[in-house]
């Protein structure tokens, strides 16, 4: 079974969202995602600056096995993105939650994260997909 660390929120589209309890978040995809996709080969990253919307496309991960896209799990301004993604996009494979975060979104409305799901909503969606 992946990796669902408790202190993360997460999106039913696979995303997860730690709290830099900043008014910032940090996201990146699930432990459960990378599994399914298999090898990743590259990541798409939005630009910083950008406007996000919940929900709203912000980029691609390409795997050896099929290219998915990636969804804002909550509203906001990208602040950083993980460039060190670019030279080597298999860290989201080594370190989902660690190295492997794709990026960094100054939140719009903190509420946003109350609407996600805890490990254990993700727990149940990550298995319905199996």
């Amino acid at each position: 079974m992946s990796s669902i660390p408790a202190n993360l929120r997460y999106a039913e589209s696979h995303e997860w969202v730690l709290d830099n309890g900043d008014g910032t978040v940090t996201i990146g995809i699930t432990d459960h995602a990378q599994e399914a996709l298999g090898d990743v080969v590259f990541v798409e990253l939005p630009e910083v600056g950008r406007s996000l919307d919940t929900k709203e496309e912000f980029g691609v991960i390409e795997s050896v096995k099929a290219a998915s896209d990636l969804y804002a799990p909550v509203a906001g301004e990208v602040i950083a993105v993980n460039e060190a993604l670019e030279d080597a996009p298999e860290t989201v494979n080594e370190a989902p939650y660690e190295g492997g975060w794709i990026m960094k979104v100054r939140l719009a409305d903190a509420a946003q994260l109350d609407d996600l799901l805890d490990a254990d909503g993700y727990q149940a969606v990550a298995q319905s997909d199996d």
